[in-house]
């Protein structure tokens, strides 16, 4: 099918409704049914199982359980670095924001502002800041860890769309990651604001975090805003804590208000990364 097809395809598509119906499949525990589906998909993405907790495919009862595996301890060390890597997948984009604007792809640009939601005030604190976009495949470990310590400040899910988030569709579809269902957690940290913006896609059957449990679904039709920080709501995680995982493959967009991130040497577009790694450094202030 060429280029033009399938991304027309994913306008006419029923997104929504696909999303359902995988969401509903992904909760099923059917034995034996279930049992070989995960089979089928493993093989046909070739998942790495022995870097599981549990690398029996026979011991998941059902998608969801087996999108969401635990690793094995020490599977993922992390690096002596002011930022370590979020998640396993690999770099979309990664550099300087433009004022208010991130680099999506050749020809493609998005403000921080359409990514959170409106909030002209949050944005702000990012302009001339530095992002990353890091995809997460079908075969990915599918977890979202700290890339440095943080204190969560707020939480915003964004109604939007479910187009596909894999790298033709960021290439082809203008303001993607702006345009999906996201959920924007915000935090601050001895190095400043950072946030991380959790990007839904078509079949991804929700997204969740550790404090909150399921954010989406439900689809709201209007952002939804949780704050934290109360004497009764404070929420810090070390560096390399899971924050959030994902019910299948996606996209997560970081952005840090320093302007004065190094991104690790061999950090550009296209290269795989994993948890854990070095994702860079701070320069002088």
């Amino acid at each position: 099918m060429s280029e033009f097809f399938t991304v027309m395809l994913q306008y006419l598509l029923p997104k929504r409704i696909l999303n359902r119906l995988a969401n509903w499949f992904a909760r099923r525990e059917d034995g034996a049914a279930t049992a070989a589906a995960i089979a089928a998909f493993a093989r046909r993405y070739h998942v790495d199982m022995s870097e599981a907790a549990e690398p029996d495919l026979l011991a998941y009862a059902s998608f969801n359980d087996f999108f969401t595996r635990a690793l094995r301890p020490g599977a993922r060390p992390l690096a002596e670095a002011n930022l370590v890597c979020p998640v396993d997948g690999a770099i979309s984009e990664c550099g300087a924001i433009a004022g208010e604007q991130i680099f999506q792809a050749k020809g493609h640009h998005y403000s921080t502002r359409a990514l959170l939601g409106g909030d002209a005030d949050l944005a702000k604190k990012f302009e001339n800041g530095v992002f990353a976009t890091l995809y997460l495949s079908p075969r990915d470990y599918h977890r979202v860890h700290m890339p440095c310590a943080g204190r969560l400040v707020r939480m915003i899910h964004v109604p939007g769309s479910l187009f596909s988030v894999n790298p033709l569709m960021a290439r082809k579809i203008p303001g993607l990651f702006a345009r999906n269902e996201r959920v924007a957690c915000v935090f601050e940290s001895e190095q400043g604001p950072f946030v991380l913006v959790l990007v839904g896609a078509v079949i991804v059957g929700s997204v969740e975090t550790v404090w909150h449990g399921v954010v989406a679904p439900p689809h709201r039709h209007q952002a939804c805003i949780w704050n934290y920080g109360g004497s009764e709501n404070i929420i810090t995680l070390p560096q390399g804590a899971e924050m959030g995982r994902f019910k299948l493959g996606s996209t997560v967009v970081a952005l840090f208000a320093r302007h004065d991130v190094r991104f690790t040497a061999g950090w550009m577009p296209g290269k795989p990364v994993r948890m854990g790694e070095a994702m860079g450094s701070f320069g002088e202030s």
